[in-house]
């Protein structure tokens, strides 16, 4: 098997983001989850812990914020206002990005919105929205992945109407 060297797609985009970031080892983990919904809420484009060792063998979580620059002021008053930490970091980093196009799909579970990226000429991605599908399984009863599953069949060929 070798690897195949694919040419860059000419429609990626490049953006400058902000990223903040702070180390909590001293707050409950029940108030992690609340946190991360929160900042998105509030207009992080993303948000995650990550598992770290802090000194004294510490165990703790490194909380990291991916935002336009002008949202970092207010998502830094959340990260002050609702953790534990005395300071946040804050570097600026580029992040190179496909444009996204959602297509809605019939499946027997119902309708489930994917989304899809051409990463190549004539090359895609698609990915069905969580959300859509999480629902759709509570509803019929069934594992996620097999809507998940679903959705990637009906997409089809519709992706090829997408461009």
């Amino acid at each position: 098997m070798t690897d195949e060297v694919l040419p860059m797609s000419i429609s990626e985009h490049l953006e400058t983001l902000a990223l903040l970031e702070t180390n909590l080892d001293d707050m409950s983990a029940e108030w992690l989850g609340p946190l991360l919904e929160q900042l998105l809420a509030a207009g992080a484009l993303d948000a995650w812990f990550t598992s770290i060792q802090m000194k004294k063998n510490r165990p703790a979580v490194q909380l990291s914020v991916l935002c336009k620059p002008d949202r970092a002021p207010e998502l830094r008053a959340l990260i002050f206002a609702h953790t534990s930490t005395l300071g946040v970091r804050q570097q600026r980093v580029q992040r190179y990005s496909l444009p996204r196009r959602m297509v809605r799909v019939e499946t027997r579970y119902g309708s489930v919105r994917v989304k899809l990226a051409e990463y190549a000429p004539g090359r895609w991605k698609a990915a069905p929205e969580f959300e859509d599908c999480a629902a759709a399984a509570r509803t019929h009863d069934v594992p996620l992945a097999q809507v998940y599953r679903a959705a990637l069949t009906a997409l089809g060929d519709v992706h090829e109407g997408a461009q």
